[in-house]
Parts: C-alpha cells; sequence; structure tokens
C-alpha cells in the first residue's frame, strides 16, 4: 500500500499548478469530449503531453503545469498549458471553459467517465458523487520537510475561506441560481472525506491517518482525501485546494502568487520556531467549528464576507484581510482580485444582460488567455 513518504518533501519553494476545466462544444455546453482529448490518436501538444487526465465526468479535465521553479515563471507556464488545451480541443472540434460550475450542465444529463476508479467511487459514493460536475483550482507548494509541511498544513486552513471568497465563481448549479457565491465548495463539500481537515500534530499522525483510511476501506488511494489543503505525502508539497475554477488566467496567477507567499512564510515561521498563533499568521487555535463557519459564510456571500478572525473574538471583512495580507507578505495578488468584479457577480450579470448563451460564451478559455 503506497501511502507516500517522509521523503518526497526534499524541495522549498518550488510550485506546480492543477486546474479542471469543462470541454463544451461550439456553443459552449457541455459536451462528452474528454475521452477523446485524453485517449484520442492526436498526442496533445507540449506542454500538455502527459499532464491532461478526465475527471469524473466526461465533459471535465485537469491539467498539469510542468514543475516549476522559479515563481516569477508561473504566468508563462499557465498559460502555456491552457493554449496547448485550446489547441488540442480545437483539433477536436471541441472547447474549454473555465468556472467552478458550468452553468449550463445539468449532472443528470450528462456521462460519466469509465475509468474503473470513478466507477467504483460512484458505486461507492451514490448520489453526491453522481452529481460532482464541480471543478477547482489546485496549487502546490514544494516543503523540504514532512513535519514542517504538515504544520504548515494545519495553519493555513484559517486563509483558505478568504480565498474562497475571492475566487467565488460557480452561482449557477444544475441550471439555477443557488443564491450562493460558490455553488462548486458546497456541492463538492457533499462528498466524504473533503471540507475544512482537522489539525494533525505531525506528519506521522497524517500518514498513519491515510494509512488506516485504505486499510478500513474509506477510500481506495490516498488521493482521495480531497480537503481544502493537504500535506501531498507523493509530491512533497502543500497543495491548496480552495479556489473555483477559472476562465481567466490572471486570477489563477494572483491566487499562486499568494500561496507561495503563505506557504513559504509559514515555512520560515517554522524554521525559526515561531509561536503558531495569532502574531505567527496561523489560525490562532480556532476550533474547526469555527473555520467551517468562514468558510460557509465565503460559499454564501463571497466578496460581501466577513470572517470570524484569528483571535476568535472579532470578525473581519474580506478587504481588511486582503489588506492585511498584501502588506503583510509583500503581494499583491489579492488587492487585484478585491479590485476587480468578482466571478459570481459577472456570471450573474453576464446572464441577465446575455442570456445564458452569452454567459457560456464568456467562460471559455479562447476569451480570456490570448
Amino acid at each position: 500500500m503506497d501511502t507516500g513518504s517522509a521523503a518526497a518533501f526534499d524541495r522549498m519553494g518550488t510550485l506546480g499548478v492543477e486546474e479542471e476545466f469543462y470541454v463544451v462544444d461550439g456553443e459552449g455546453r457541455p459536451t462528452a469530449g474528454s475521452d477523446e482529448l485524453v485517449y484520442g490518436d492526436r498526442e496533445p501538444p507540449e506542454p500538455l503531453s502527459g499532464r491532461i487526465d478526465h475527471e469524473l465526468f466526461k465533459f471535465v479535465v485537469e491539467t498539469q503545469t510542468p514543475l516549476i521553479e522559479d515563481a516569477d515563471a508561473v504566468r508563462d507556464r499557465v498559460v502555456a498549458v491552457r493554449e496547448a488545451l485550446v489547441e488540442h480541443a480545437d483539433s477536436y472540434g471541441l472547447q474549454i471553459a473555465g468556472a467552478g460550475l458550468h452553468p449550463a450542465a445539468v449532472w443528470r444529463e450528462l456521462d460519466h467517465a469509465e475509468k474503473p476508479r470513478y466507477r467504483s467511487q460512484l458505486d461507492r459514493i451514490q448520489y453526491p458523487q453522481h452529481r460532482n460536475t464541480t471543478a477547482g483550482l489546485h496549487v502546490h507548494v514544494g516543503v523540504d520537510d514532512a513535519d514542517k509541511a504538515t504544520w504548515i498544513a494545519n495553519e493555513v486552513r484559517w486563509f483558505l475561506p478568504p480565498m474562497l471568497a475571492l475566487s467565488a465563481n460557480s452561482p449557477f448549479w444544475n441550471g439555477f441560481d443557488t443564491g450562493l457565491a460558490s455553488a462548486r465548495a458546497k456541492v463538492f463539500e457533499n462528498l466524504p472525506n473533503t471540507g475544512m481537515p482537522g489539525r494533525f500534530e505531525s506528519f506521522a499522525a497524517y500518514r498513519d491517518f491515510e494509512r488506516r483510511m485504505v486499510e478500513h476501506g474509506s477510500i481506495e488511494d490516498r488521493g482521495e482525501l480531497w480537503f481544502d489543503v493537504r500535506p501531498h505525502t507523493g509530491h512533497g508539497t502543500v497543495e491548496v485546494r480552495t479556489p473555483d475554477g477559472q476562465s481567466d488566467p490572471d486570477v489563477v496567477c494572483a491566487f499562486v502568487e499568494y500561496v507561495h507567499a503563505l506557504v513559504t512564510d509559514l515555512a520560515e515561521r517554522y524554521d525559526d520556531e515561531a509561536d503558531p498563533g495569532v502574531d505567527a499568521g496561523g489560525d490562532g487555535g480556532l476550533r474547526r467549528e469555527l473555520l467551517d463557519e468562514n468558510k460557509w459564510r465565503a460559499m454564501r456571500h463571497g466578496r460581501d464576507a466577513d470572517f470570524v478572525d484569528r483571535d476568535g473574538d472579532s470578525v473581519v471583512d474580506l478587504a481588511t484581510v486582503v489588506e492585511r495580507e498584501c502588506d503583510r507578505l509583500g503581494v499583491d495578488g489579492p488587492r487585484r482580485l478585491l479590485d476587480r468584479e468578482s466571478g459570481a457577480r459577472r456570471q450573474r450579470r453576464l446572464r441577465d444582460e446575455r442570456g445564458l448563451d452569452g454567459l457560456c460564451r464568456d467562460l471559455l478559455l479562447a476569451e480570456h488567455d490570448a
């Protein structure tokens, strides 16, 4: 049984970006195209070759960037993978869209993938997985010590709801407006082993948890621990899985900039043996229930959310969190996101102004990645 190893955590600060996308037809509507893109007779162009796979539904694919050694190269790598995907899809007469949920997707009308892993999940999980039409953004940051990575994953948790609020890009699901800013987060959270994880006292404790989950038949492999953040025991990274999928690469790059700075800062604090409380930028020891409350506020209200602060006694709005984090870490990505129209608001506005067809066209990568 492969549950990873502490030896995987051997490099600090490297990056990898995984994005889930929707395969759509010429009108921007969902279509079963992942089999062609993943298993078709045409090799994907570089750098996509060997870095594309399908997800649960046949209209969802996932891509991975090559290992990124230099944070300044993130945008070039992200855009190159996206351009290769659009080119590959176009060769089959297909297009690619980005969002947390596709507004025209009705899960009962869409085909599931034939891959044995997903068929097993469908049989084991049933209804929650049958309707899981979600697409997210996952950011990996390399960490050079397994216990350090576990500690960082613990400390990152408070910052996940503000990230979700900034990324919220999925108001529509199954053909209707949910009233949420990120319905993707709520739909995905209905699966087992998702959402806000508990605190793990060490890497050994996390690896033991992985092992037990496999041995007890709760999961088939470590990849089925779908928490919002986790020490990835195969890649040797801290993986942040919170944001909604996006059509605009600039939004993706803003999140990568922030996650990289956040993880790097926490790594330095761990090395300095800083107090992992409020002053150290951590979660302040908040109960997981309060972290869940913050996530709910992000799902429901998006940019308008406020949060139980790290001291547990005060409430802070998203704008204050963004300014505080940008000043603390010396980054600008979250501030740029806050200054632009949110994905959820944009989707609602475009559906009102242009109808569903206009909204579907706006989600196409070809409209944003030039």
